[in-house]
C-alpha cells in the first residue's frame, strides 16, 4: 500500500466569532498556543479535536475558544470543512494532515470578557478592504485588484481557461458592468488566491504567486487558512441576514432603528436608504416598540425597539430581504 494512503489525519476546530462595535464588524483573534512558525500572524481561535475530552465538535470548539480568549460563546453554527493539501502544512512538515471544521459564532461586544493575553477583536475589513462599500466604491478595486486580475486573465495562454477566468472575474468582482454581489466574499478571495495575488498563496507555494517578483498589499494575511475561513463566515452571515433574524444576536436588548440599520450596513458592507430600510423592517415585523426613548444619540430622542421573538414561530424565513446592488 502506498505510504501516501497512510498519512494520518488530524481534525482541527476553528471559530470565526463576529461582533459589532462602534458600527464596525469585528472578528475575535487569539494568540498562538501551539508553537507554529506563523505565530506572529493574526489567527482565529483554533485547537485540535480530542475525542477523549470532547464529546462533540461543538463542545471542543467552545472549550478551545474559552481557553484561548476567555469568551464563552453563544450562537454557533458549523460553516464548512476545510481540508485542501497545503492549507495548514508548515515548511518541511511530515506530520498529520490537518482537516479543520470551521464555525461561525456571534457575540455582543465584550472586551471585558477577554481575559487571555493576545485575544482581542479586530475589524474584519482590515483583512478584506475591498468588501466595504458603505461610503464609496473601494479605491483598491480600480487601483490595484482589477488591473492585476485583468493582466492575469490576459496572460492565460489557454483560450478556454482564459474565458472561464474572465467570466469568474465578471461575476465575483462585478467587472465589465456586472453588479457587485456582497455575498461572493469567498469567491473573491479564492480568485485572488488562484491568481497568486495574496500572501497566503505564496506561503502555500502556489506557482502563480511564486512567479511574481512582489505581491501587492491586499488586506492583512492570517495564519494558516484562517482568512479563507473568515471569508466563508462573512459570506454566510451576509446571506443569512436576508432569511434569518441573526442580526439581533449582535444587538443589545433595546436599540433604535438607526442602530439596527448601521449594524446591518456594517455586516453587508453597503449603505442602505433610511426610509426603505425602515419600511423593510416594518413589513417584516421583526421588531416592536418598547415605549421608551433613547437620548444617547445627542440629538432628538429616538424610539427604542426590541426584537419580536414571536416572528420565529410565525414564519420560517424571518429576515431582512435587502435588495441587491446595481
Amino acid at each position: 500500500m502506498p505510504d501516501a494512503l497512510l498519512t494520518p489525519i488530524e481534525i482541527g476546530l476553528t471559530a470565526a466569532i463576529v461582533t459589532i462595535g462602534d458600527d464596525e464588524p469585528a472578528i475575535l483573534v487569539a494568540g498562538e498556543t501551539r508553537g507554529a512558525p506563523e505565530a506572529e500572524r493574526t489567527g482565529l481561535p483554533f485547537g485540535p479535536f480530542d475525542p477523549l475530552t470532547h464529546r462533540t465538535f461543538e463542545i471542543g470548539l467552545r472549550s478551545w475558544v474559552e481557553a484561548q480568549t476567555g469568551l464563552a460563546v453563544g450562537y454557533v453554527e458549523q460553516l464548512y470543512t476545510f481540508g485542501d493539501r497545503g492549507r495548514h502544512a508548515r515548511p518541511g512538515d511530515t506530520g498529520a494532515h490537518m482537516v479543520s471544521v470551521g464555525y461561525l459564532a456571534l457575540t455582543r461586544m465584550s472586551n471585558n470578557a477577554l481575559r487571555v493575553p493576545g485575544a482581542g477583536f479586530q475589524p474584519w475589513y482590515r483583512f478584506f478592504p475591498w468588501e466595504d462599500w458603505r461610503e464609496l466604491r473601494p479605491t483598491i478595486l480600480d487601483k490595484t485588484i482589477l488591473p492585476l486580475l485583468n493582466a492575469w486573465v490576459d496572460g492565460t495562454a489557454d483560450a478556454t481557461l482564459a474565458a472561464g477566468r474572465r467570466e469568474r472575474l465578471r461575476f465575483t468582482f462585478g467587472a465589465g458592468g456586472s453588479p457587485w454581489d456582497e455575498e461572493r466574499v469567498l469567491d473573491r478571495y479564492e480568485l485572488l488566491y488562484e491568481a497568486g495575488l495574496i500572501e497566503e498563496a505564496r506561503r502555500d507555494g502556489r506557482e502563480a504567486a511564486l512567479a511574481r517578483p512582489s505581491l501587492p498589499t491586499l488586506g492583512e494575511p492570517m495564519r494558516f487558512d484562517h482568512r479563507r475561513i473568515l471569508a466563508t463566515a462573512i459570506a454566510r452571515l451576509r446571506a443569512k441576514l436576508k432569511y434569518r433574524p441573526v442580526v439581533f444576536e449582535l444587538m443589545p436588548r433595546e436599540f433604535t432603528l438607526t442602530e439596527l440599520q448601521r449594524t446591518v450596513e456594517a455586516i453587508s458592507g453597503r449603505r442602505l436608504h433610511k426610509q426603505n430600510f425602515r419600511r423593510l423592517v416594518e413589513t417584516a415585523a421583526l421588531v416592536e416598540p418598547t415605549g421608551e426613548m433613547s437620548t444617547a444619540t445627542g440629538g432628538r430622542p429616538a424610539a427604542l425597539f426590541r426584537f419580536r421573538r414571536d416572528v420565529l414561530a410565525e414564519r420560517p424565513a424571518a429576515g431582512l430581504r435587502l435588495g441587491g446592488r446595481g
